[in-house]
């Protein structure tokens, strides 16, 4: 068969559904190919950022990988952000790209780009597809790298002339998925540390979520009554009405949180790379504390905190030998207040004169079913997710750790087509909607039913907090013109709503969620509220 026809082979063997692209004259053999695959739905995007997005929003909600086209120099560079926070987000992703004629190369043929060293910084492998008998082995590879380890996105470089060539292909067995477990003395080590300990707690990553362990990370918390903390943008990894849940650890987390981690004597740090977001800035961790770090990958064990015991291992495998251990919990009490400490911080009550950011998230909890899934994008309008939205179910929440602006809503789309019964809501500010705003009628035309919201305050808010901290009121750069979001919705058949209040807000969500359309609710918010914590007078005034 033909090299394209042997890619969609590949697809078809590893049980894709749904691939993502913005189709491209140097791939056109791989979409014919798709053409017959019935099995395999094609979602073409309006522009290759958005297709990644798309995958990488649809490989953390569906835990496989996620597949996105794009074609050659132009639409890879694209792309590229979403290959990125694939990255940074340890996120499965196979990245196909049409490429220049052989015969062409190297004399800066049309849209040549040296595909495989462009990114491989940014990927966990760069290959080329040179001879199309090779052309199974290359792909279940990639799916084999992509999968596992930690997780992370593949890019194969196709070119053009090599597609259409026909061979004998050989098809390997499926994939499995190793899953290495801790050795005995491995688990003695973490018994000794943690029977040493006065004031233990676990930092929960996107490993956890990878794993499927979610389950038993809360059965192993309770029976040694560990609280436990979630890395950034991890927060669906325990829940948080669960009285040993602590708090998130991300941008702008309250002190009072933080300080769970400072105090703290011993660290299980369970499949996250202890991020510079994480750490808050690399701070929180220091040389008095014991640390006990254990993850998928090898290179993640010292690459920036040096563990007292590093475990290579699942996060589920780990897990369900280390609820066999023997430690007494002698430490109740550290238990019960720093449990108090999340819960004074993190008080969903609204009183009073409230910021409109804290009541629209009232709303959410108070209407959004249990099993809706929420997407964020980048900014500060998602701290008051980040720190009120009460996360009680796992596979509830999808965010960039990368920070990627313009990722929410695409993002969205992917989870949607992943879980299409739940209800799945974007949040965005003004800034990262448009970046991806496109994507609204992908969204109408795929009828894929997402509900995006959009605070709209006129300008890039984090930026302008940054702005106001460092330079007072010397604003250049930030201010953004209006753009009736209610009105680009509609324009390209989604349903526009555009609210002031957070009583007009509730009921307008009401409205959306009773319905099954693409929906756009704008929400106007005051440049005033402009993070959790401050506004752009407290900021000017401190």
């Amino acid at each position: 068969m033909s090299a394209a026809h042997a890619l969609v082979e590949c697809l078809k063997r590893a049980d894709v559904e749904k691939v993502f692209c913005v189709p491209g004259e140097s791939y056109l053999p791989v979409l014919d190919a798709l053409y017959d695959a019935e099995s395999i739905e094609v979602i073409s995007a309006r522009h290759e950022g958005g297709a990644a997005f798309m995958a990488e929003g649809y490989a953390k909600a569906a835990s496989k990988a996620g597949i996105v086209f794009a074609t050659r120099g132009v639409g890879a560079a694209n792309l590229s952000i979403g290959v990125h926070t694939a990255m940074q987000d340890s996120t499965p992703m196979l990245v196909f790209l049409g490429q220049v004629h052989r015969k062409f190369r190297g004399r800066e043929g049309f849209q040549e780009v040296e595909l495989t060293q462009f990114f491989a910084p940014i990927v966990k492998w760069a290959v080329e597809v040179k001879d199309p008998e090779r052309m199974p082995e290359i792909v279940e590879r990639a799916f084999r790298i992509a999968e596992t380890g930690r997780p992370g996105p593949v890019i194969i470089s196709l070119p053009e002339d090599v597609l259409p060539l026909k061979g004998e292909m050989q098809f390997g067995p499926l994939l499995q998925i190793p899953r290495p477990t801790p050795s005995e003395n491995d688990i003695q080590r973490v018994e000794e540390t943690l029977s040493k300990a006065k004031r233990p707690i676990i930092i929960a990553g996107g490993g956890v979520k990878r794993a499927e362990a979610e389950a038993i990370l809360q059965n192993v918390a309770g029976k040694f009554a560990i609280p436990v903390l979630a890395a950034f943008r991890r927060h669906d990894v325990f829940p948080h009405h669960h009285p040993l849940y602590a708090g998130h650890l991300g941008l702008g987390t309250d002190p009072e949180i933080v300080k769970t981690v400072e105090e703290a004597d011993v660290i299980l740090a369970l499949g996250t790379r202890l991020s510079e977001i994480t750490t808050q800035d690399y701070s929180i961790i220091t040389p008095e504390k014991k640390l006990i770090h254990i993850d998928i990958d090898f290179d993640a064990l010292g690459k920036v905190y040096a563990p007292d015991v590093g475990i290579v291992a699942d996060i589920k495998e780990a897990l369900t030998v280390m609820g066999k251990m023997t430690v007494k919990a002698n430490w109740v009490e550290w238990v019960k207040e720093r449990r108090r400490a999340y819960t004074a911080v993190s008080n969903l009550d609204i009183k009073e004169g409230e910021v409109m950011n804290k009541q629209i998230i009232h709303a959410l909890a108070k209407n959004l079913p249990d099993d809706a899934l929420l997407t964020t994008d980048a900014g500060n309008f998602a701290g008051w997710l980040h720190a009120f939205f009460p996360f009680k179910e796992k596979q509830r929440y999808i965010g960039p750790t990368s920070g990627a602006m313009g990722y929410g809503m695409p993002a969205a789309l992917g989870a949607k087509l992943a879980f299409p019964s739940r209800p799945v809501i974007a949040l965005s500010g003004d800034g990262g909607f448009m970046m991806t705003v496109q994507e609204l009628e992908t969204a109408v035309r795929h009828r894929i039913p997402v509900i995006c919201l959009v605070f709209n305050n006129n300008m890039y808010g984090t930026i302008r907090m940054h702005q106001e901290m460092h330079y007072p009121e010397r604003v250049i750069g930030t201010d953004l013109g209006y753009v009736s979001f209610k009105d680009l919705a509609k324009s390209v058949g989604a349903d526009g709503y555009l609210v002031n209040t957070a009583e007009h807000f509730e009921q307008v969500l009401r409205v959306v969620l009773s319905k099954n359309n693409v929906a756009v609710i704008e929400i106007l918010i005051s440049k005033e509220e402009i993070s959790v914590s401050s506004t752009i007078s407290k900021i000017r005034k401190s």
